[in-house]
């Protein structure tokens, strides 16, 4: 929704506009080095609100219990969402280099999409949430086919979802819309949307083989790391497919010539 909401009042860090655009990790370190503590905020309130949803879970598995598991899904989900929202539209500025003070930003950001955020929050917490307690009640002498299908299902819900909380930040659709065009966008754009998962696994597997060592690193890196490199990867598409940055261009240089002409 933040696609049509852009105010340019405010000034900022940023790039010459001139400057051309590097890709890959020289990319990522760019970005990093220029809004690195932007990104460790926004994926701190984050990191807080998915509290709710990993305990909520972790009790359910420990104790083995269905009604705790539907609960800290759907309500975690709902509770983490617009802060992953924020957290999505901090990076997604910072990837098509937009000046701007980050709270500033991100509190609009917040507000917009918070009512926008909480079905997908909802849903997808809860599909995640029956993924996890499934992963540590599979029996292994079950075969490889079950496992098969619990790490394809596991991988299209990653790659849907990192297609359909972009939208929610930068689109004003409905969710039956959202949903069709994360289907669309992951199918028509596989290895991008691959990678992006890749990395999330990537992350996520060596928190967890490291656990209890890595929680100082989690502190760090936890959700704002996985998801710079999950939007870079995806961020190409996005553009591509929303036009995006001509769109923004121009609702910007039409908000500076109405100030220009406030201001006369």
């Amino acid at each position: 929704m933040a696609l049509f909401n852009f105010h340019f009042d405010r000034p900022g860090p940023g790039v010459s506009p001139d400057a051309p655009r590097k890709k890959g990790p020289a990319r990522f370190f760019e970005i990093l080095g220029r809004d690195l503590m932007s990104f460790y905020l926004a994926g701190l309130l984050a990191l807080v609100s998915a509290l709710p949803f990993v305990f909520g879970v972790w009790f359910a598995v420990d104790t083995h219990s269905l009604v705790p598991l539907l609960l800290a899904g759907v309500l975690g989900g709902m509770i983490a969402a617009p802060q992953l929202c924020g957290l999505l539209d901090t990076i997604l500025r910072s990837l098509r280099d937009e000046p701007g003070f980050w709270w500033a930003t991100y509190r609009r950001a917040w507000k917009r999409n918070v009512r926008a955020s909480l079905l997908p929050g909802a849903i997808c917490g809860l599909l995640l949430a029956m993924q996890i307690f499934t992963v540590f009640h599979y029996d292994v002498s079950a075969g490889v086919v079950p496992g098969a299908l619990l790490a394809v299902g596991l991988f299209l819900l990653l790659g849907l979802g990192e297609f359909l909380f972009a939208q929610v930040v930068l689109l004003d659709l409905p969710f039956a819309g959202l949903v069709k065009n994360s289907l669309f966008l992951f199918l028509g754009y596989l290895p991008r949307a691959a990678l992006g998962v890749v990395w999330q696994f990537v992350y996520w597997s060596i928190i967890l083989l490291l656990w209890p060592i890595s929680g100082f690193a989690m502190v760090l890196t936890g959700l704002w790391l996985p998801a710079v490199l999950t939007m870079q990867a995806i961020y190409p598409v996005l553009n591509k497919a929303f036009d995006l940055e001509r769109q923004i261009k121009a609702i910007r240089d039409a908000e500076l010539d109405s100030s220009s002409d406030s201001d006369n």
